[in-house]
């Protein structure tokens, strides 16, 4: 037979794994949906720092890609100027000479005039570029743009910087044939004011001329510029990324939408707060360079408001922000991306963890099921087991009771030996004196009476013994109150006898309280422990002074009994083995070893209460003592 119990384990064991691995596979699913989102997060933040740290870089190399290349057309601007003027001077040298010698036998002023008319609608550099021609006197012979100031005297004309032109010119050629002179003159594009000019000069000695050619820089400049911006409006980068440039002025010179170039940035409203963003820009750029973020008003290709950060650096020469940037907006795309990933990611793991959770959940189940067959079985097996242990144990708790109340028996009937040996002997001595003084004659009424009184009291002695022996042995399984005092009493009354033949001394130092539990087991107790004491007293010579202490107080809800004896203690290789049952230092005539065992056994599972055993050292009438103290606690309510 199964008990219900064993029932409720059996359903555990079969279904308990089946469920602890479900548990765990949706415990492992939910973290693993938490983690996932905890992973996108920290994913999404470490996308958008990766994506503002790589762009940066990017827009910084782009825009330092662009100032650099800038730097190198500039530096290469004076080199390639010389070079054009090099390549247009060689040129009217060339068609100078060769009129010349093709007319050498001529008339010079004929000659003269043919060089002078062949060179004056010669123009290049897109019409900028002409020829003039002085004579080392510093008369002008040919000034194509300015031809009323043909024939005038040059030699003391003074620039703008208050230089003497024609003598410095003239100058250089008495050292070198041909040379390079910077001067500043009126450009006819813009007559406003004198520009600096580049020019060179070589000697045309058959008329003790100069020939000359020049070209004002900021005209080269800008021809330079307009071919950088062309090439720098090109630019691409990233899909969106392009190069812009502004000048100081705010006005677009490049950028990606064409309609912009030319106008102003501030009349564009191309930004949140327009004005104050290319005031930054502008002070960033004098400065050097760095990154600043802004909202831009209309993102090329979708005129949304985006957070825009841009590197810009200044090219202050020309006035020229230069700059780059990227959109935040750019990041949602790697995000999006990203997401997908983690998704798809959790989604496996989701199906692979319901997979391996479904067939560890069968093989588990079938597991179970046939494990739980084979413990029905054992416990089956098992049950039958332990009613026949429980049944043996029962049969050996009644012996051992039996045996232990046979030796209390005999322990009483010794009692009752001692305790009626004096009252059986007065009442024989005194019916022999009253038979003999009878018999003699003698026989007195007073002697009778007193005779008869004295049989009575030791009739009554022993009626009285006889009713606490009857008493000891009555089985009363009932708790009943009764006091403590009275019940040790009790339990001295019976062994009276014993211990006064023996001279045993009892001290009592007894609080009396009424307890409620078995009375009889109680005085059981006392008794054992009292004749346990009077046989190890026993031992001592009949000089020693035997005691016994038997002292009695309440301590918080508990009643605490000390009975401690001065018979030298027990011995501490088995003060821990007195309780074990047929345990017993006595010989087998002496003792069955169950004495002490059933002690404990009524004390703690019968009355609820402690029983213990220590050695004990001690002081009384100022001498030393030591014995066994046996303390028994039990509940006084």
């Amino acid at each position: 037979m199964i008990f219900h119990n064993e029932k409720q384990l059996l359903k555990i064991i079969k279904y308990t794994p089946s469920i602890f691995i479900l548990l765990i596979s949706i415990i492992i699913l939910s973290f693993q949906f938490i983690e996932n989102k905890k992973t996108f997060e920290k994913e999404k933040e470490k996308i958008h720092s990766k994506f503002i740290k790589e762009n940066k870089i990017i827009i910084k190399e782009k825009v330092n890609e662009v100032y650099n290349y800038i730097k190198r057309e500039q530096n290469s601007t004076e080199d390639e100027l010389k070079k054009s003027l090099k390549h247009a001077l060689v040129n009217a040298h060339v068609i100078a000479k060769t009129i010349y010698e093709n007319n050498k036998n001529q008339n010079p002023k004929l000659i003269k005039k043919l060089i002078i008319d062949a060179l004056r609608n010669i123009r290049f550099n897109k019409g900028r570029g002409y020829y003039f021609i002085y004579e080392n006197s510093g008369k002008n012979i040919l000034l194509p743009h300015n031809e009323e100031l043909e024939g005038k005297d040059f030699w003391s004309h003074q620039d703008a910087k208050g230089s003497y032109i024609i003598q410095d010119m003239t100058k250089l050629l008495k050292q070198k044939d041909q040379s390079f002179y910077e001067w500043y003159w009126f450009n006819p594009i813009n007559p406003d004011k004198q520009r600096k000019k580049i020019g060179l000069v070589r000697n045309f000695e058959p008329f003790n001329w100069f020939i000359g050619t020049g070209e004002y820089i900021e005209d080269f400049e800008k021809e330079v510029q307009e071919g950088l911006l062309r090439n720098i409006k090109e630019i691409r980068f990233n899909n969106t990324g392009y190069i812009f440039i502004i000048n100081y002025d705010s006005i677009y010179l490049s950028h990606i939408r064409k309609n912009y170039i030319g106008k102003s940035a501030i009349i564009n409203n191309d930004a949140t707060e327009t004005k104050k963003v290319i005031k930054d820009l502008v002070s960033i750029s004098k400065k050097g360079e760095g990154y600043y973020s802004y909202i831009q008003n209309k993102k090329p290709g979708s005129d949304e408001s985006i957070k825009k950060i841009s590197y810009v650096k200044g090219l202050n020469d020309w006035s020229w922000i230069i700059g780059a940037g990227f959109y935040e907006d750019d990041i949602k795309k790697a995000i999006i991306k990203k997401k997908i990933e983690l998704k798809k990611e959790f989604e496996d793991y989701l199906i692979q963890t319901i997979q391996i959770s479904l067939i560890l959940i069968i093989i588990l189940l079938a597991f179970s099921i046939y494990f739980s067959r084979i413990l029905q079985r054992k416990f089956v097996r098992y049950n039958n087991e332990i009613n026949e242990h429980l049944t043996e144990n029962t049969r050996q708790q009644n012996i051992m009771a039996q045996q232990s109340k046979m030796a209390a028996m005999g322990e009483m009937i010794g009692n009752i030996a001692h305790q009626w040996r004096q009252p059986l002997s007065t009442i024989t001595t005194t019916a022999t004196g009253i038979k003999l003084q009878k018999e003699l004659g003698m026989l007195k009424d007073d002697f009778l009476v007193e005779g008869l009184t004295g049989i009575n009291d030791s009739a009554q002695y022993l009626s009285k013994t006889i009713d606490d022996f009857r008493n000891f042995f009555k089985t009363n399984k009932k708790t009943t109150n009764f006091s403590v005092s009275e019940a040790i009493d009790k339990s001295l009354s019976i062994c009276s006898a014993q211990l006064y033949n023996l001279e045993i001394e009892i001290i009592k130092d007894i609080k009396d309280t009424n307890i409620s539990n078995y009375e009889n087991e109680f005085i059981q107790v006392i008794i054992n422990i009292i004749s346990n004491a009077k046989d190890e007293l026993l031992k001592k010579n009949k000089y020693f002074k035997k005691m016994i202490f038997i002292k009695v107080k309440k301590e918080n809800d508990f009643l605490t009994i000390k009975i401690k004896d001065n018979a030298g203690g027990i011995a501490n290789d088995i003060i821990d083995r007195v309780f074990e049952p047929y345990f017993t230092t006595k010989h087998q005539s002496q003792g069955t070893g169950i004495g002490l065992y059933m002690c404990r056994e009524i004390i703690e599972k019968n009355m609820h209460g402690i029983l213990e055993v220590k050695n004990s050292e001690y002081e009384y009438d100022h001498v030393d003592f030591k014995g066994a103290c046996f303390k028994i606690k039990l509940p006084s309510y």
